[in-house]
């Protein structure tokens, strides 16, 4: 074993670290007195609850955190360069600075599309950084490029070179930007919940693909994460973060087994795990930090006896074109959503679950006609959506409301949170003066975010507390169907625990109605009544939820269940070897009409998709 003199010196050495954020309620104290190390090929993981101070620390390390209206207070961030010397960072200046980020210090952020330019092709984002720092020709660069996309597994990465973020679901979204930060190869990657966007198949391979490159050229690694099953599947030492400070460090396999603080226990305690609905008829409420939560919420979160729909989604089909030659004219079309059928009754939870880019978040948007379906109907209540009128539909989505993935995306960055969230009632003039103070100020209570926060603006809050917003404003009507799409992927367990036991509450207060878009299948099986499994723009299974999660019947469903990680750092399923396999195209020809799903009822409403 080395003693201290013989142990390398470390790449990052953060030593008491404050930052401090200027609000219009004075200082806040974003992080207090953190301090630890990354050694060279070391994971180090950060995990908290959302606020804790974990993406301000990575932040800090960037000197990013100064564009958001935060100034490093005090504390030293000592990281080891290329050539031996050690930088202060917390007092480099911005020429140096410019010199670090992207090339010897990569970071992938927290959220895909706030981090892309719309204005510019993934070509071009992708290659300045090599142009700049790395020095290579433009078609080098494009070489490069194009190979970045490949090992994190873009389908058609030569088309999309070409495209624009837009184009893009918010996975390749996501792997853009993980591609990114790794291209210059740096010393150090910042991982602000890399894979918080991704399916369990994909986050595999991402996370193998980091592993891969930290041992082959000792990378160091700063994970920043609130899934403890990516935490067990990735870590050497784990950093637990709680209001600013560090509350406990150790080796990962220390952390899990034998945690010291309460909060750490608490923590490991509220993480959801495969298969702990097995036997169990209903959704459960989830364990909360600081309190066994479950017991407080009605059981009545169970299906009610007689399932009555609400939504009928039947034959549904949604094509985008895609224009090319000149005139620009439509050469085929992207068959996001094909032929899809399902119901959700009164009351009750149906998810659809699949990878990055199936056609999940269309199918919902369809349903909204927030994109407009090519085919099918969808029923709400008996009244077909598809055929209404722009003043009917208007009416009708007083009922339907959305979560989106992206809650930066979704929120206004010029306006308080209190009119974003007040705008719904103000729309259909439900509410007005003190009464609409009131029913805001109670949105905020219910989504566990203090009242202080309706003064604030999107860019004061992280991105869990931004997602609970977003959930507040889509509670504000009141009603009868959410499709929420991806809507706790940002959150840390803890708030995502909080978040889900309030929509079964509400649930079972109200019978709402949830479409549950997500990829978190251990979240899923906690939720569902129901389970629809999507591949490529088709349902490929359906049916109960115990069906579905005990007895998975297509290879696509199995797949999906043996890649989900486990929160258990003794065993560890990270690939060796990467066999990326090639997404098939979801692109055809103009004229091309696949045939119609056809599905054999393997158990009492439980369909399997015919090869």
């Amino acid at each position: 074993m080395l003693d201290d003199s013989q142990k390398p010196a470390p790449i990052v050495d953060i030593d008491r670290l404050k930052v401090e954020f200027r609000t219009e309620d004075g200082i806040v104290t974003g992080v207090k007195d953190v301090s630890f190390t990354i050694q060279p090929g070391e994971t180090v993981c950060v995990v908290g609850e959302s606020g804790s101070g974990k993406s301000v620390t990575s932040l800090s390390l960037m000197r990013l955190v100064e564009f958001g209206g935060g100034r490093i207070a005090d504390g030293r961030l000592n990281f080891s360069r290329p050539d031996g010397s050690v930088l202060d960072v917390a007092g480099a200046d911005d020429a140096t600075m410019r010199e670090i980020r992207g090339n010897e210090i990569g970071m992938i952020f927290q959220e895909p599309m706030t981090s892309l330019n719309p204005v510019f092709t993934i070509e071009r984002q992708l290659t300045d950084g090599l142009i700049m720092h790395k020095g290579l020709s433009r078609e080098a660069a494009s070489d490069r490029a194009l190979e970045l996309l490949k090992s994190v597994r873009i389908p058609e990465p030569e088309r999309r070179l070409k495209q624009y973020p837009h184009e893009l679901s918010g996975g390749m979204r996501q792997r853009v930007v993980i591609a990114m930060a790794m291209a210059c190869e740096p010393r150090l990657l910042i991982a602000d919940e890399p894979t918080t966007a991704l399916d369990v198949t994909i986050q595999a391979e991402i996370l193998a693909l980091i592993d891969r490159l930290k041992r082959e050229n000792g990378m160091a690694v700063l994970f920043i994460t609130h899934d403890m099953a990516v935490v067990a599947q990735m870590a050497d030492r784990v950093v637990v973060m709680f209001r600013g400070d560090v509350v406990e460090q150790g080796p990962v396999a220390q952390i899990f087994a034998a945690p010291r603080e309460d909060y750490t226990k608490a923590l490991l305690a509220a993480v959801p795990r495969l298969g702990e609905m097995t036997g169990k008829p209903a959704p459960e409420p989830m364990r909360v930090l600081g309190s066994e939560a479950a017991a407080a919420i009605p059981a009545a979160s169970a299906a009610p006896a007689k399932p009555r729909p609400l939504l009928e989604v039947k034959n549904l089909t949604t094509r985008f074109p895609v224009k090319g030659g000149f005139p620009r004219r439509t050469i085929s079309n992207v068959h996001a959503v094909e032929d899809v059928s399902f119901t959700v009754n009164v009351g009750e939870t149906l998810s659809l679950v699949g990878e990055s880019g199936c056609g999940k978040s269309s199918c919902g948007r369809s349903i909204l006609r927030l994109v407009e379906p090519s085919s099918g109907q969808v029923l709400v209540e008996g009244n077909d959506i598809t055929r209404l009128s722009p003043f009917d539909l208007r009416r009708a989505r007083r009922e339907m409301q959305m979560v989106f993935q992206d809650p930066f995306a979704s929120l206004n960055p010029y306006r308080r949170l209190f009119d974003q969230v007040a705008e719904p009632l103000v729309n259909f003039d439900i509410v007005r003066g003190q009464e609409l103070h009131d029913r805001v100020a109670g949105l905020f209570d219910r989504v566990e975010l203090p009242r202080s926060f309706m003064r604030r603006f999107p860019h004061e809050l992280s991105g869990g507390q931004r997602q609970r917003v977003a959930i507040a404003r889509a509670l504000a009507l009141r009603p009868k169907l959410i499709v929420a799409d991806e809507s706790v992927s940002a959150l840390d367990v803890s708030v995502q625990a909080q978040v889900l036991n309030l929509m079964m509450e509400l649930q079972a207060e109200m019978g709402i109605s949830f479409l549950f878009i997500s990829h978190d299948m251990a979240v899923v099986e906690r939720v569902s009544h129901h389970v629809a499994v999507m591949y490529l723009g088709r349902i490929v299974e359906r049916g109960p939820r115990a069906a579905v999660f005990e007895n998975p019947q297509h290879g696509y469903t199995k797949a999906l269940m043996s890649a989900v990680p486990v929160a258990d750092p003794s065993r560890r399923r990270i690939r060796e070897d990467l066999r990326f396999k090639p997404i098939p195209s979801p692109i055809f020809p103009v004229g091309h009409e696949p045939g119609p799903s056809l599905y054999d009822e393997v158990a009492p409403g439980h369909f399997v998709l015919r090869d």
